[in-house]
């Protein structure tokens, strides 16, 4: 999962979690993101999620992002880029994986381990009688 760190506006410190492509950015309530600081149009930015490249950004048309201090129109996104577009700026982070749990796990080799004990007394008690 991705995971969108706001650096500045009355947000700031909030974090967003993008689960689904296309993720909108922008100042119009139907936006998945929506950050109402000055310079922000509409429809500003779009992430993408292509297999050949990864996590792509998108910019409306004429519109201004910079990622990493660099303007562009369309950028590769990496772990840790800061986007700037009007007077807003965010993160780009690799969210932290789930961890499952592993009780039924360690609960399975118990029980092998315990099968495999009485397996062998059972095996010990036969030869012996």
């Amino acid at each position: 999962m991705i995971q969108l760190r706001i650096l500045s506006g009355q947000t700031a410190g909030d974090t967003q979690v993008v689960r689904r492509f296309p993720f909108r950015i922008g100042r119009a309530p139907e936006n998945d993101l929506r950050l109402e600081a000055a310079g922000v149009w509409d429809n500003h930015l779009t992430l993408e999620f292509q297999k050949s490249e990864g996590i792509v950004l998108h910019t409306a048309p004429d519109s201004f992002a910079a990622i990493n201090e660099e303007q562009k129109q369309s950028a590769r996104l990496r772990n840790g880029d800061i986007i700037s577009f009007g007077s807003a700026k965010i993160q780009f982070w690799l969210a932290a994986p789930r961890q499952r749990g592993l009780r039924p796990r360690e609960l399975s080799v118990w029980l092998l381990v315990i099968a495999i004990t009485a397996l062998q007394f059972v095996l010990i008690y036969r030869l012996v009688k």
